[in-house]
């Protein structure tokens, strides 16, 4: 037995095996427990969370690193490379729902064991068939195999929704989601650094370091997480959460905000090559700036959700994404680059803290829900987790499908216009229609329920009925 497992036994005296690191007891909204066991074990299998879920991000967006080192003797045109840069994220964006259900099916270690191991895949073969001469189609089936990657996310979410109380979730998911995202600027980092010393024509330097790399998140995984017994797979859930016009709303809210984050972080670098006639290295060296802040701040925005409330956050947030795409616009116009990169630098910003804001959001609708039916206590939080899990797959998918729209909206915008401008107008309106929708369906309800009710509670999501909607004063 490792020390991880000797230290999961030892903590949780209420547990048996069931061969392997099951964990039979878990109520983390238990002050006691969480206080006495629970916050160990949950911080462990975090961190080890996060290790796989990077590299996952980062496998996710190899793609966008690799079509830097496709000169003109690759024969693909830059309209073609959009579309490229597109496969993994519809492919990821699909797989975040059986991903989502196979935490409980597995095991939220066991199944980040296997999705880990996975990644070998599409590594692997890109090593085979990165070089001039391969067809264009060979180029998209294998970046397609990158989407696996993006599947982790909704696998490592679910699971680390579960270990997490509904007061701590802003933060654990935001710091979960936050640590995966870096995933996209490291290994923009890495393909800068591999262009700068070895050039652009040793691609398969970045796909040497990403194997072993895999290996280690797939060890660890294996080590020290653990697998929730109480978790288990729930069709209903599902039909649940598809059923409830809130997860519908939160998609759309979610499009906006992570949508925008891994749509332009596969896109940043063909843009800067395209509209304002930047070099591989001159484009790689810019990159990575605005998804690694964007990754950074996630954490802060689940963080000022967790206090001040996700929706007043999140529409906070559109509205400064609309000012942002307002000035990237106006550059776009000038084809000034530095303008632009203050602009376009702003809103990965913006997409990182709303990304942290919205998905706060989801355990407080879905625990709101519970008050509303009349259920307290654990039967309460078992409820939330239980529907907000499965809309968490859900919701997540949606939102990387708007990265694929963000390519292929830039991939016609280039075709027709030769530029990105009409593509930031179309991301402009998207941003209005979500911070109307945030505005509409969460806030002004529930400004209404504050005045007459006054019942409102910053820590608490106490809902009030009005009419067709059920509002969330905290939410």
């Amino acid at each position: 037995m490792t020390a991880a497992a000797a230290e999961t036994r030892n903590e949780s005296p209420g547990e048996t095996r069931r061969g392997g690191r099951w964990i039979e007891h878990w109520d983390p909204e238990d002050e006691g427990f969480w206080r006495e066991t629970g916050e160990r074990i949950a911080r462990r299998n975090l961190v080890f969370s996060v290790l796989s879920e990077h590299i996952g991000f980062s496998i996710w967006s190899l793609w966008s690193v690799m079509v830097l080192f496709m000169g003109p003797e690759y024969g693909i045109a830059p309209a073609e490379k959009f579309f490229l840069v597109a496969m993994p994220t519809v492919v990821g964006g699909v797989l975040r729902v059986p991903y989502t259900f196979a935490v409980a099916r597995f095991g939220g270690r066991n199944w980040t064991v296997i999705s880990a191991a996975l990644l070998l895949a599409p590594t692997s073969v890109a090593a085979v068939v990165l070089e001039p001469g391969t067809s264009y189609t060979t180029f998209l089936l294998v970046a397609a195999l990158a989407g696996v990657g993006g599947g982790n996310f909704a696998s490592s979410m679910t699971n680390i929704n579960s270990f997490y109380p509904l007061r701590k979730k802003g933060w654990a998911l935001g710091m979960n989601a936050g640590g995966g995202n870096i995933g996209v600027p490291v290994i923009q980092l890495l393909g800068l650094l591999v262009i700068g010393t070895a050039g652009a024509a040793h691609p398969r330097i970045v796909l040497a370091v990403y194997v072993p790399l895999i290996v280690v998140a797939a060890v660890c995984a294996a080590l020290f997480m653990d697998n929730l017994a109480p978790v288990t797979n729930d069709t209903g859930a599902a039909l649940d959460a598809a059923r409830e016009p809130h997860t519908w709303v939160m998609s759309l809210l979610y499009l906006g905000t992570f949508g925008s984050f891994i749509g332009y972080s596969f896109a940043f670098g063909l843009v800067l090559q395209n509209q304002f006639a930047r070099t591989p290295l001159q484009a790689a060296s810019l990159t990575f700036i605005g998804p690694l802040l964007g990754s950074l701040i996630r954490p802060v925005g689940g963080r000022l959700a967790d206090r001040f409330g996700g929706a007043r956050i999140t529409l906070g947030n559109f509205a400064a994404m609309g000012l942002a795409t307002g000035v990237v616009i106006y550059a776009s116009v000038l084809r000034s680059l530095p303008v632009f990169l203050v602009g376009f630098i702003a809103l990965f910003v913006l997409t990182g803290l709303g990304n942290g804001s919205t998905y706060k959001m989801i355990p407080g609708i879905f625990q709101a829900q519970a008050v509303r039916r009349g259920l307290a206590g654990e039967e309460a939080a078992a409820y939330g987790r239980r529907l907000s899990g499965a809309a968490m797959g859900l919701i997540g998918a949606v939102g990387a499908l708007g990265g694929l729209a963000i390519n292929l909206a830039f991939r016609q915008s280039f075709l027709v216009a030769g530029s990105g401008t009409p593509a930031f107008v179309s991301f402009l309106g998207c941003y209005v229609v979500c911070g109307a929708v945030t505005w509409t369906v969460y806030l002004r309800p529930a400004a209404r329920a504050r005045r007459t009710a006054r019942t409102a509670d910053a820590a608490d999501a106490a809902p009030v009925d009005e009419g067709r909607h059920a509002v969330y004063a905290e939410v």
